[in-house]
């Protein structure tokens, strides 16, 4: 195990974490990303999100928000020295399956059908932010 590479990964071009965990760690050949969510990089803006003065969600694009989600992935994984073709599985935490999923499907066939990565996609009460869309990746660091 001593000749495995080991290394947290940040990169200030991503959306800062919301919690006390890299944007990835590398682990010998693979690359292990954090869940990442639409928010723009160096702000609280959560592109497609409307909020009312208490924080609670008005309304919601998730086609806007995916789109931001693989932005963002791809910001991690280019600055991890890997890309979007290098992933090889995605779990997706979606807050309204009924609702979302088609569109969040067509969205992310655009980006991913050539990828052929594997993918888990799963209803979800809440996440940490004010989002509907959420991404859990691995992808190979070579």
């Amino acid at each position: 195990m001593a000749d495995i590479i080991t290394e947290k990964i940040n990169t200030s071009r991503a959306p800062e974490p919301v919690g006390a965990y890299p944007h990835a760690r590398r682990f010998g050949d693979l690359l292990f990303l954090s869940g990442v969510g639409p928010r723009k990089p160096g702000t609280k803006k959560i592109p497609g999100v409307d909020l009312d003065l208490d924080g609670n969600i008005i309304s919601y694009d998730v086609a806007v928000q995916t789109e931001s989600v693989i932005e963002n992935i791809k910001i991690i994984l280019e600055d991890s020295g890997s890309s979007l073709d290098k992933i090889i599985d995605v779990q997706v935490f979606l807050t309204n399956m009924k609702a979302d999923f088609k569109t969040f499907n067509a969205i992310y066939a655009k980006h991913f059908t050539s990828v052929g990565a594997t993918r888990t996609t799963i209803e979800i009460g809440a996440l940490p932010t004010p989002i509907a869309v959420e991404f859990k990746v691995i992808a190979s660091a070579i």
